[in-house]
Formats: structure tokens, C-alpha cells, sequence
């Protein structure tokens, strides 16, 4: 067999789903793959049933359903106060995932650099490889993942041609601040170069917590790819719905990207979305409201058993340190990946290792995630127990 490409030697199937894949055959609850176990909002079903008896059932515009891209133009023109033009600024994506893969490969040559925050999505270092590009891992030292100043310039200095923002950050919560923003994008301006943002949990802010988006900062609409997806907001991760939304210029390359990647997003789900989309802003206060009653239930759960976590800001992620675990005798010499291997055999509830998030050599933590309703909670914390007792 002739040789394979060497960038797929570069990195491994993604360590979230293959976690997912873990836990459906041992029957384990699932915390470590992000989406909910209820169902979207009932205007969203409701319209898809209609949608399968009236279509659409062919290929929509390749660059997205008109309607669809409208309803995100006014949507994101209201949040970042500038009129964005639906037609030659917002392009239809399968999925966040396709977003920032086509925001990369339509900003980096090969051999450019990109800054990459760690710990970081996983996705990203191979968004990086896939497009030729060279990532520079800037640290958010915990507690609080707050950066470096100096080290991320420094970054910048080694020439990078754009920077990925996820904001709420995943796996961390950690919600930027409009001071921290300002700083990357002042950064971004003087060393001219792109910020990508991936605001997928945009609407899972925790008060006093306040998502500020780099797109309405002054100056930066015409410098910041903003990637973001219907998965979370609307509780259909399995539609792959995501969109990208930049200047024209931008967009109109992304378009062409995005048409030999995948051609376009399904058609009736484009349509059945749309619905979502419209919703008013007591949609959006609501899904908050209720994601923060799920953090405080589940955190609190962790804190009744003993064990220690983080608490985010925003986003459904819970960080968990494992560090008295590691230290017992039945588990020394263990890495991050054989406990949550051994967590979803032994224990029945699946979570992330954190070693797949971040550059630095970090082993004692894994992610945990609470969109999950209250009585699948109340189960993996009653299994969770029997992990606490270990330390006893």
C-alpha cells in the first residue's frame, strides 16, 4: 500500500466521541459529549413535522436557505449593534465544526501560525494541521484561566495570522471579559491578524457573567470570523446546523470553501430551524435560567460528595481534579485516560480525559457536562458516590 497522507499521522480520532463510543457499551451514563437528553423546543418540532410532508427536500442554496440567513442577520446585527447583510455576510454551515474548518482554511496558507488558548476544544489542533497551519498554544493558568499578557503578545510576535477565541470557553466556562477582549483584539490590530471566535454557548451565561462579542467591538467587525452553531441554543446537536458570519471579502471565500466541502446544510432542517431563530429574547433568558439551575444542582451534588471541581462561567462544562484519586495505590502510575476508561466500567458514568484539551502535560483533570435532565443528574451523582467513597 502506498504511503498515507502524513498530516492524519499528526493527530488521533477525537477523544470526545470516542469517549461516547466508551460509554454506549457499558450502558454508562454519558457526561462526556455535549448535548442535552431533552428534547428541542416544542415550535421547532412542531414545524419540522410540517416541513417533512411539505419539503424543502432538495439541495437549499449552497451558501444557506435565504430565510435562514436573514433570521441570523438580525439576530447577530441586534447583538453587536451593525447591520450585517445576510446575503454577502452569513454563510449556512453543517455544523459549528464545518464553521471554523472553513474560517481556517479560508485565512491560512500552509505554514502560517495560529494562537490556540490551552486548554482548548480539541478540534482546533486539527483544524490547524488539516489547513497547513502552525498552532502557538498561549496557557489559561487555573483557577481562574486567566492569560498571560506578554506570553499571548509574544505569540502575536511569532507572526500569527489569526487567533481562535471560544467564548464561553470550552472545556473551562471561562466567560471573556469585554477588558480581555479589547486586549486580543487590540493585539489582533496590531499585528494584523484575524480573530476567529467560536461562540457556540453564547446564550449559556451565568450572572454576573456577560457574553461580549469580538464582532462588536470598535474596529474588529472587518478583522473577527465569528463561528457559531444552532446545536446548543436550540437543543439539536444532531441536525448540524452552524453558520459563519464576517466582512464580505471573507465570506465570500469561506463560500467557496464551504461548497466543495460539503456542498450545504440539510434543507428541511434549515427550515424547520428558522423557527428557532425568531424566537424572542425570553427564549434566550430562559434557556440561561434554566442551564443555571442545572449548574447549581449538579455542582452542588459534587460538593455534597466530596469532590472537587471547577464552576464555569458559562458553557455546561464541569472541570473535575483528580488528583486524591491518581494518588491512591490502585491507581498510581494511571493517566487521565485509563481512570475515565475505568470510571465508565466500574463507576457507569463517562467523562472527558482533560489531557486531550490541553498542550501542557496536565493528567488530573477531566470534564464533566450537566445538560442532562434532573433525573439522569440525580443518577450519575448516586454513581458518582461510589467514586467519592474511595477516598473515605
Amino acid at each position: 500500500m502506498p504511503a498515507l497522507s502524513r498530516r492524519v499521522s499528526l493527530f488521533t480520532d477525537s477523544v470526545i466521541r470516542r469517549m461516547t463510543r466508551i460509554s454506549d457499551e457499558y450502558g454508562a451514563i454519558n457526561l462526556s459529549q455535549g448535548f442535552p437528553d431533552f428534547d428541542p423546543p416544542k415550535a421547532i418540532l412542531d414545524r419540522l413535522a410540517e416541513v417533512a410532508h411539505e419539503g424543502p427536500h432538495q439541495y437549499s442554496i449552497t451558501f444557506g436557505a435565504d430565510n435562514l440567513r436573514e433570521a441570523l442577520a438580525r439576530k447577530h446585527s441586534k447583538a453587536i449593534g451593525r447591520t450585517v447583510d445576510p446575503a454577502e455576510e452569513v454563510l449556512i454551515t453543517c455544523g459549528g465544526t464545518e464553521a471554523m474548518m472553513s474560517a481556517m482554511m479560508t485565512v491560512c496558507n500552509p505554514g502560517d501560525k495560529v494562537v490556540v488558548f490551552s486548554p482548548f476544544y480539541e478540534n482546533y489542533g486539527a483544524d490547524a494541521i488539516l489547513s497547513g497551519a502552525e498552532p502557538i498554544y498561549v496557557p489559561l493558568v487555573p483557577p481562574a484561566f486567566d492569560f498571560d499578557r506578554a506570553v499571548l503578545e509574544d505569540a502575536f510576535r511569532q507572526g500569527a495570522k489569526a487567533i481562535i477565541v471560544c467564548n464561553p470557553s470550552n472545556p473551562t466556562g471561562k466567560v471573556f471579559t469585554r477588558e480581555e477582549l479589547e486586549f486580543i483584539g487590540s493585539l489582533a490590530v496590531k499585528y494584523d491578524a484575524f480573530v476567529i471566535t467560536d461562540e457556540v454557548y453564547e446564550h449559556i451565561i451565568f450572572p454576573p457573567y456577560t457574553h461580549v462579542h469580538m464582532a462588536g467591538l470598535p474596529g474588529m467587525y472587518d478583522r473577527t470570523i465569528t463561528c457559531n452553531s444552532l446545536s446548543k441554543t436550540y437543543s439539536i446537536t444532531g441536525w448540524r446546523l452552524g453558520y459563519l458570519i464576517g466582512p464580505a471579502e471573507v465570506v465570500e471565500n469561506a463560500k467557496k470553501v464551504h461548497d466543495f466541502l460539503t456542498v450545504g446544510a440539510p434543507a428541511p432542517l434549515q427550515e424547520a430551524a428558522c423557527v428557532g431563530v425568531n424566537f424572542p429574547e425570553s427564549y434566550y433568558e430562559e434557556l440561561a435560567a434554566l442551564y443555571g439551575e442545572k449548574r447549581a444542582y449538579f455542582c452542588g451534588g459534587l460538593d455534597k460528595l466530596g469532590l472537587k471541581h471547577t464552576t464555569p462561567q458559562g458553557s455546561y462544562f464541569v472541570m473535575l481534579d483528580i488528583s486524591d484519586f491518581l494518588a491512591l495505590p490502585q491507581f498510581s502510575g494511571w493517566t487521565d485516560l485509563q481512570f475515565c476508561e475505568w470510571m465508565i466500567r466500574e463507576i457507569g458514568v463517562a467523562a472527558v480525559p482533560g489531557s486531550s484539551f490541553f498542550r501542557e502535560p496536565v493528567n488530573h483533570l477531566i470534564r464533566l457536562h450537566f445538560a442532562r435532565c434532573k433525573e439522569t443528574l440525580d443518577l450519575a451523582l448516586s454513581r458518582l458516590a461510589k467514586l467519592s467513597a474511595l477516598l473515605k
